[in-house]
């Protein structure tokens, strides 16, 4: 069987505005259909935007979708565990269920603030983006303000971030924002899903230079399945396109999965959701990628720079 690490899904605001289940639910992933994986660990983001939610405090959201996600595992404890460390995920996985790590998406939803911060580390978040596409206290983002990168406050942000053995998510950061991450963070950083730059340009998209400075923190990069972030009219070989520019450039140890699931609308020719990842497997496998590689992409990558940030 294969294991799976994914490092990115917004099923969590999906159940919050449509009221599925993590169970079974029409959308990209659910704990039914990622069953067929061996060994299966999932970051779950809480998330919310104005667009979704006017008017209302995010903060307030945050703790919402934070209760919904314990619902959820409360509700699905046979096969599912909340894990805040690489350790506690093994011990989910012998005891046959899935792990589950919380994030969160934006950190606007904490308000920007160091206390809320640590509120949410207690309460088990072990990643947060520093922004989504909206600027906040903390810096600009791909997609406005893009010139604007860490404030002093963003600065505080991190270093706190690494001082709670919290991963520093730079996927939607500005250019200027992620090179100041680079300079402040002590620790591995993930850019949990964003494709390479190169192969498709978007400024959600990594540089190369950019993917470089991740491999030189041992952090890594998830590759996104939104089609908007892969091409044209992308397929698997896409995908594919994308991981073989990370690798080009020395980073079999810093690619992972990352993949959007529930966040986007459109997904490349051939993927359904998480439950047809198995395609890329055997894809990979296909073109004479040793298994190493592929287990490091599908789940080893983004175990490591866990079990290296996470251990508190």
């Amino acid at each position: 069987m294969i294991d799976l690490f994914d490092g990115h899904c917004d099923t969590i605001l999906k159940c919050y505005l449509e009221g599925m289940s993590m169970c079974r639910s029409p959308g990209h992933l659910d704990l039914e259909r990622t069953r067929k994986f061996g060994r299966y660990a999932q970051f779950f983001a809480a998330f919310g935007s104005p667009e979704d939610m006017p008017g209302r405090a995010l903060w307030e959201v945050f703790l919402e979708e934070a209760a919904l996600l314990q619902r959820e595992l409360e509700a699905n404890s046979d096969r599912v565990a909340l894990c805040r460390t690489g350790a506690e995920a093994e011990a989910a996985f012998q005891a046959g269920k899935a792990a589950a790590f919380f994030s969160a998406e934006g950190a606007e939803l904490l308000d920007c603030d160091l206390e809320k911060l640590r509120i949410a580390h207690k309460m088990g978040v072990r990643a947060v983006n520093l922004t989504w596409n909206h600027p906040n206290a903390l810096s600009g983002t791909n997609a406005k303000e893009q010139d604007r990168g860490l404030s002093e406050q963003g600065r505080a942000f991190v270093r706190e971030m690494d001082a709670l053995g919290m991963l520093v998510d730079v996927s939607h950061l500005s250019d200027p924002g992620f090179w100041d991450v680079i300079e402040v963070s002590t620790r591995p950083i993930i850019a949990t899903h964003s494709n390479s730059r190169s192969v498709f340009f978007n400024t959600r998209n990594l540089t190369d230079a950019q993917f470089t400075a991740i491999i030189k923190k041992n952090g890594v990069a998830g590759l996104n399945m939104y089609a908007g972030f892969l091409g044209e009219a992308p397929d698997i070989d896409t995908v594919i396109a994308h991981l073989e520019r990370f690798l080009s450039l020395g980073g079999e140890r810093n690619v992972a999965l990352g993949g959007d699931w529930d966040g986007c609308t459109r997904l490349p020719e051939g993927i359904g959701g998480i439950q047809d990842m198995d395609k890329l497997y055997e894809a990979l496998l296909r073109r004479n990628y040793s298994e190493e590689l592929v287990r490091g992409l599908f789940y080893t990558n983004l175990m490591r720079v866990v079990n290296e940030v996470c251990n508190m």
